[in-house]
């Protein structure tokens, strides 16, 4: 049989008694501009950069609270007119939560707005 190697790396991080790792105010702004920039779902950096999920949401509500907004980069995906306003077809209109009016002719593009408008929202 193969012997197994195993190393340890020491990084220099501090961690509590859990092993979650401590970061000063300096690194966890760092952090949460690098979010803004990445482009990434919450869920997709937070396990990228080995934090909790719910540690990321956190801090960012903390940021958002304080005026210090880490700003999210809009999210945009072409639609195609001809799909939304088919020939003499009855007018739907989505009236969301935060007042915004979403309105099409076809169901299935005006449904596919609404879901990518709550996802930015999220």
């Amino acid at each position: 049989m193969g012997a197994n190697l195993t190393e340890l790396v020491e990084t220099g991080e501090k961690r509590d008694k859990r092993g979650r790792r401590i970061m000063d105010a300096k690194q966890r702004s760092e952090l949460l501009a690098a979010y803004a920039k990445s482009g990434l779902t919450q869920r997709v950096f937070a396990e990228r950069e080995g934090i909790q999920y719910h540690t990321l949401v956190d801090w960012l509500q903390r940021e958002r609270q304080r005026g210090a907004a880490v700003p999210v980069p809009p999210r945009f995906r072409e639609l195609s007119l001809g799909a939304m306003l088919p020939a003499r077809s009855a007018m739907l209109e989505v009236k969301l939560p935060g007042g915004m009016i979403v309105r099409g002719e076809n169901a299935a593009a005006v449904a596919e707005l609404v879901r990518a408008l709550q996802r930015a929202a999220n």
